[in-house]
């Protein structure tokens, strides 16, 4: 018998959630083990950059995003939180005030919280404390923090409330820039605090580069996967990895898919397109990060650049849907991965 095939996914927040459900569906039809799930390994390395200490208790956003939607527990319509939340105690801290009044956590989502700081409190780790967190569920796909160490995005802005034209400069924790002022302030930089001395997560850099096919999901390329290549020994894990490495655009026809990537994007100087995306990663023949990237059919016209540019570019539909279209897009990124095996 063969060895199973094993995929490595560099994901964060709900482009990365819905493309996992829809790579492990289509690993369920490639690779059936008999019983409706997949022979293959299928583990994604998550960003934590995003993570913030709130009301005493660590809070690991697109973590517990893939978790919930992997578990089927996820509210599809607010696209983040359980399904069937209630707000109660976040309504009685706002009370106290305690927290953060335009960051509301649900009470399920309160019981993750509480049950990940007291292991943490307990002296685990966070890749140990998520793992007994994810067991709770059957989810087909390991799930490893990108580390154990604590790294939290901030951001960069001009203060506008300033009165002082000379002191608006601000420095605010990414989530209230993201989540408070929906990116409307336009970002100096990004600072993301702790990843210099950051180390990769127990399994990580095994896991790319053992890894098939690595792939990286239809995330913000600034804020999620743009984090999880700072941490020190990633990026480089990558380049020795024997897996082709496939990337999946969440830019399509010029607009961001999800959120508000393209303000990101404007920070760094990079153009909100599937092309420039790819540029930004670069082609691995060229000390970058690509071998492929699939762009969406509304892009096509990018796929002979880039491939003159060292990236193989197939176009497919990109809009994730549903699940058989979420699934369509996995296949067709390992498709992509797996042709010159």
């Amino acid at each position: 018998m063969s060895a199973p095939v094993r995929i490595a996914v560099l994901a964060g927040g709900v482009g990365g959630a819905r493309f996992l459900r829809g790579l492990r569906e289509a690993a369920a039809r490639r690779w059936p083990d008999g019983d409706g799930g997949t022979t293959a390994a299928i583990t994604a390395i998550v960003n934590t950059g995003d993570d913030a200490w709130l009301a005493g208790l660590r809070i690991t956003p697109d973590l517990d995003s893939i978790l919930y939607t992997l578990a089927g527990v996820n509210d599809e319509q607010r696209g983040w939180g359980r399904v069937g939340e209630t707000e109660r105690v976040s309504a009685e801290l706002a009370e106290y005030g305690i927290g953060w009044p335009w960051f509301t956590l649900g009470d399920l989502d309160l019981g993750t919280h509480i049950a990940r700081t007291s292991m943490l409190r307990d002296g685990l780790p966070l890749s140990a404390a998520s793992a007994r967190i994810h067991s709770r569920w059957p989810l087909g796909v390991t799930l490893l923090p990108m580390t154990d160490d604590e790294v939290e995005t901030h951001v960069e802005v001009d203060d506008p409330e300033s009165p002082d034209p000379d002191q608006r400069i601000r420095t605010m924790h990414f989530q209230e820039w993201w989540t408070r002022y929906r990116a409307s302030l336009p970002a100096r930089r990004f600072v993301q605090q702790g990843i210099e001395t950051a180390t990769p997560a127990p399994g990580v850099l095994e896991t790319i580069e053992a890894a098939d096919v690595i792939l990286l999901a239809p995330s913000n390329p600034v804020v999620s996967i743009g984090t999880i290549l700072n941490v020190p020994g990633i990026r480089a894990a990558l380049s020795r990895g024997a897996g082709r490495v496939i990337g999946v655009s969440p830019i399509i026809d010029g607009s961001v898919v999800r959120g508000m990537a393209d303000a990101c994007l404007t920070a760094i100087g990079v153009a909100t397109s599937a092309s420039a995306v790819a540029l930004h990663y670069g082609a691995r023949i060229a000390g970058g990060l690509l071998d492929g990237w699939l762009v969406d059919s509304a892009d096509n016209q990018a796929v002979e650049s880039l491939a003159a540019a060292g990236i193989a570019t197939v176009a497919r539909p990109l809009w994730m849907v549903d699940l058989e279209k979420s699934a369509a897009i996995a296949d067709a990124a390992l498709e992509l991965g797996l042709r010159a095996r």
